[in-house]
């Protein structure tokens, strides 16, 4: 998440994988710090974090970071999905169906907000 992104007042929703916030590249200072700027972030209106714990079942979107860019206009619509090529854009109405179903099944595992929270707090004492 960019500070531009965050900055801007659109509605920011970040779904995290807890193994992506206990992972220790840069050691326990960095990711700390990381962890603390989550949290920072986090108390702003437009930004919700929330994670995906490793306590849930059947996780539907392992090892796919994607970005999907919504609108009020559906049509334009966009999801941006990391290759090992770059950065590739999809905007098929049938691959964005695919997408917004991934999505859904995502945001169904997610703790809410609270709770995720509290999960960055209880990762952050750990180190």
């Amino acid at each position: 998440m960019t500070s531009s992104e965050v900055e801007s007042g659109k509605p920011y929703n970040a779904i995290i994988h807890e193994a992506a916030l206990r992972m220790r590249v840069g050691g326990p200072k960095v990711t700390r710090a990381q962890l603390a700027h989550l949290l920072e972030v986090s108390e702003r209106p437009n930004v919700t974090i929330r994670v995906i714990p490793f306590s849930a079942d059947g996780f539907a979107g392992s090892g796919l970071p994607m970005q999907y860019l919504g609108g009020t206009v559906p049509q334009l619509d966009t999801v941006q999905i990391d290759t090992q090529h770059g950065a590739e854009f999809i905007d098929a109405t049938a691959q964005l169906n695919r997408y917004r179903a991934l999505l859904e099944r995502v945001d169904s595992t997610a703790l809410p907000q609270d709770a995720s929270l509290d999960l960055v707090r209880r990762i952050a004492q750990e180190l």
